[in-house]
């Protein structure tokens, strides 16, 4: 586990390791244990470690095939084992036990399709210094990052932008990432806020050679691909699948631990891992205020499952004073209220152990949101004419807010493309042109979905919610929110349900079987029946409750105003706005605490590139919004 920077500089005769080790020093957190270099006439690598099994000098940057082969490599790959032993067979050697010599060893056989043959996370760069071509990439479903930017000839890439927005000399504030932030909570790939920084997509790899322009490709897709199939037999391979994902996630030379919140998700992983450790440590944090604690039900959970659990409360108080940095240990903006909790949780797992498992992604792969309900609740107007439904439509209009009903008409009537654009949505187009000063009517929030519903035009309506979710919260939130909180506190997170051997599998359960009986992920549920008790199984859903709903009314208010009244934002924000809607959510009138925590996250970002970047800020100031 590690954070990976580098340069590639055809035929410069520059030293480029101090600018390249200014980009390492700046993700230190990411791999506190080690830091290594190489450079030859054409590249520079640099990478930060965080020792998590003894690679017996497996260090980084590593070579392979006579130094022929050169790599960088943040993640873990799960089935090096089994691919190291298949190499061996024929006739391929090995200085170390780590995974990273045995991606090296099947890019030598496999090339760039090396990537088909990995399950695990991963960001890499393979450098070959007799072809002088770079080959990089991003794992299928986006558990660790990877950035890269062109200056002039040259290809940056690095695991955070942090990093190089600590090197630019110029760059451009990009008004159409803060647009489509405003409505996510998040910036969606490739986007970043600098708009010469971009992500590289997950399930896609670059590659670079001299002369030529830089080559990106997908090699996967999250494809759903429904087969009617006996519950039984589904019941059966979810069982299978998940311990053997399970299995050869808690590989490691160190301490792994588990998050465990008292739901289902998190339940199951640790169900499972107790299978291959039976001392296993939980850890688990809540917040004072009644109804927005899952510490007593993490707890009786981890009672009932017999294993060891350790939590913690958060105060607002020190929720408010770890929040400026939280936001600069997540890169981006991101302003789902449960990465904060997730970010404490990190420190208080770190103080146990190095690896900690967790639950991201049960919900996406096999159904586990209320919403996703929504087009059984609706079908009734699939059945209507277009006209009675276009009348209909015209009619909630009028209909003032609150009214009961009107909600139900408006997502009746609203084309599931214009009605669902993932978990989240904060403002709309009307809203954001009413406090976005840079406002561009060429941006709407529908160009970030449009593709991937184009993409699944053929399968069912909550299947085609799933794959939205699959293709931006899950990876812009979910997954983000995973890696930047726990890599702060220098722990690796692994995430057993986002695993390619899993989604093969739920990839092809039927609508009518993830979601049934009223109930959410059902055949998951099913599934677990075995190694879970029945109490957690059927338990409903708390996510990660946060209470900003009260905070901001009470003890954060003066927190929360101080940052709209000071924040250096006015180029972008109205700020009589963002006050206004502070001032509508402390009466109690609305609660609008989502679109203030969005603002708010925001600010506080632009405040600590204040802070960490100053001589990019100035160039930022200079130049037009793009």
């Amino acid at each position: 586990m590690c954070g990976f920077v580098g340069c590639v500089h055809y035929n410069e005769a520059e030293d480029f390791r101090p600018q390249v080790k200014k980009m390492s020093e700046r993700i230190i957190h990411r791999g506190p244990d080690d830091e290594g270099y190489y450079q030859d006439d054409a590249v520079t690598l640099g990478f930060r470690r965080l020792s998590i099994i003894d690679i017996e000098h497996g260090g980084q940057p590593l070579s392979y095939d006579n130094q022929r082969y050169w790599i960088t490599f943040n993640g873990e790959i799960y089935n090096y084992v089994e691919l190291r032993e298949e190499l061996i067979a024929e006739g391929y050697s090995f200085a170390t036990h780590s995974d990273t010599e045995v991606i090296l060893g099947m890019y030598k056989k496999h090339g760039k399709d090396v990537v088909n043959y990995l399950r695990g996370m991963f960001g890499f760069v393979i450098w070959d210094t007799q072809e002088k071509t770079l080959f990089g990439a991003r794992d299928h479903f986006g558990i660790k990052p990877f950035h890269y930017t062109e200056v002039d000839d040259r290809l940056y890439f690095a695991s955070e932008s942090k990093s190089l927005r600590g090197i630019l000399s110029e760059q451009t504030f990009s008004n159409e990432a803060l647009q489509q932030y405003m409505t996510y909570q998040f910036v969606p790939d490739p986007m970043t806020m600098t708009h010469e920084i971009k992500r590289l997509v997950p399930g896609h790899y670059i590659f670079k050679e001299a002369g030529k322009p830089l080559e990106i490709k997908r090699y996967f897709t999250p494809a759903f691909h429904p087969v009617q199939t006996e519950e039984k037999v589904l019941v059966e391979e979810i069982r299978s699948v998940l311990y053997d994902s399970v299995e050869k996630h808690m590989r490691s030379d160190v301490t792994v631990g588990s998050f465990l919140s008292g739901g289902i998700d998190s339940s199951i992983i640790v169900a499972l891992a107790r299978e291959f450790n039976n001392d296993l440590n939980t850890i688990s944090v809540g917040f004072e205020r009644e109804g927005y604690s899952e510490i007593d039900l993490a707890k009786q959970t981890a009672d009932e499952l017999g294993v060891k659990n350790h939590s913690s409360l958060i105060t607002p108080e020190a929720f408010a004073e770890s929040f400026p940095e939280f936001v600069w240990d997540m890169d981006e903006p991101l302003a789902d209220p449960a990465a904060v909790p997730q970010y404490f949780l990190a420190r208080e797992a770190r103080k146990i152990c190095k690896v900690a498992l967790s639950g991201e992604g049960a919900d996406e792969l096999f159904g586990g949101y209320t919403i996703y309900n929504e087009p059984n609740s609706l079908a009734m107007f699939d059945k209507f004419p277009r006209s009675l439904n276009s009348a209909l439509r015209q009619m909630s209009k009028i209909i003032p807010e609150g009214v009961k009903g009107k909600s139900f008409l408006v997502r009746g009537t609203t084309p599931i493309e214009e009605r669902y654009v993932g978990n989240a949505k904060i403002f709309n187009e009307e809203e954001k042109r009413q406090f976005m000063k840079q406002y561009r009517n060429d941006v709407n929030y529908m160009q970030v979905t449009a593709p991937f519903y184009n993409d699944s035009k053929n399968i069912d309506p909550i299947t085609r919610m799933q794959y939205i979710d699959m293709n931006t919260w899950l990876i812009g939130d979910l997954l983000t929110n995973a890696d930047r909180t726990t890599m702060a506190s220098s722990l690796e997170l692994r995430t057993p349900f986002v695993d390619k051997e899993v989604f093969k599998v739920a990839s092809k359960i039927p609508s009518d079987m993830r979601i049934a009986h009223n109930t959410t992920k059902y055949i998951l549920r099913k599934a677990a029946e075995s190694f879970v008790p029945e109490s957690v199984i059927y338990r409903k859903k708390l996510g990660f409750p946060v209470p900003i709903r009260f905070w901001l009314k009470n003890e954060l208010y003066d927190w929360a105003k101080n940052i709209i009244q000071t924040a250096d934002v006015d180029q972008w924000i109205d700020k009589n706005y963002a006050l206004s809607l502070l001032e509508l959510h402390a009466s109690g009138k609305q609660d609008v605490s989502r679109k203030l925590w969005t603002l708010l996250t925001f600010m506080v970002w632009v405040q600590m590139q204040q802070e960490r970047n100053p001589q990019t800020l100035t160039a930022e100031k200079k130049i037009e919004i793009a």
